[in-house]
């Protein structure tokens, strides 16, 4: 199922509230779109809808930025491929280890190659300003749950 949802800047911390908050164990979000689309301030958002008190930094050179209770209620680790130039550097990262017992939210997922997750829920922001476009490519696993109707 594909949906496409307009919205301001103001709306990115609800809709990546909503996101979040249906989060589950195995989950996979892939956030895409160019720099500067907001694809931080959605993951962000769906953070703070798990519990994180203070702002989370940009994974952009840590690459990997971790979270687990009881600073959010579910482990969860903010990924920026950004910086991966192969996909061989991928191995290193151990990216399906965190989707045991918690979530991935991974920017820049064009860095993952042909590799990835079916199941994964994929997202792309497009627009400037603030008029965006979040475009949600729903997998079978996500459309019961999928908060955005």
């Amino acid at each position: 199922m594909q949906t496409r949802h307009p919205y301001t800047l103001e709306d990115a911390g609800r809709i990546g509230a909503a996101i979040g908050a249906v989060l589950v164990p195995g989950d996979v979000v892939l956030l895409s779109g160019d720099l500067g689309a907001g694809k931080t301030t959605l993951a962000r958002a769906m953070l703070k809808a798990r519990g994180l008190a203070g702002e989370a930094p940009s994974p952009t050179f840590a690459i990997v930025q971790p979270y687990a209770p009881p600073e959010v209620d579910l482990p969860i680790a903010h990924v920026d491929l950004y910086r991966i130039e192969r996909a061989d550097e991928l191995i290193e990262l151990g990216l399906d280890d965190y989707r045991h017992d918690g979530a991935l939210l991974i920017e820049w997922p064009e860095r993952l190659g042909p590799e990835g997750w079916p199941d994964a829920l994929a997202l792309t922001i497009s627009g400037s300003g603030d008029a965006r476009v979040l475009t949600a490519e729903v997998p079978a696993a996500w459309e019961a749950r999928w908060p955005l109707r």
